[in-house]
């Protein structure tokens, strides 16, 4: 019976490794979509990137640092954070937001591209 326990335990310990894993090992989001986002400036207190997603096209996770998200278009958008929660937020062109630091994909679920600049803040000075 504890040997059975221990081998249950062991295999729960595993299958809460590879979850957790999803969120440690999230990436940079020029590396995970390669093909929508182009970095324009990037130095010791900034990174800026133009980020292009046509209609169903889904960003993987990534991470950002605490950062500005600048809406070039309208659009909706489908977001899932690491813990699994899903939001869906509409943005008007012009519209420019702060984020806190966070790990999460994206969807497109609107009928247009969104395009967006992001400033992730590096450091302070």
């Amino acid at each position: 019976m504890a040997i059975a326990m221990h081998r249950n335990a062991k295999w729960v310990l595993i299958a809460l490794a590879c979850v957790c894993a999803g969120t440690v090992m999230a990436q940079d989001m020029a590396t995970v979509a390669p093909k929508n986002t182009k970095v324009l400036v990037d130095n010791a207190q900034v990174r800026v990137m133009e980020v292009n997603v046509k209609p169903g096209e889904t960003i993987g996770m990534h991470s950002h640092p605490g950062s500005v998200v600048y809406f070039v278009t309208s659009g909706k958008t489908k977001t899932t954070l690491a813990d699994g929660k899903v939001t869906e937020t509409e943005h008007k062109a012009g519209e420019a937001t702060w984020s806190e630091p966070v790990t999460h994909s994206n969807e497109n679920v609107g009928t247009t591209a969104a395009k967006v600049v992001v400033v992730e803040v590096k450091s302070a000075k």
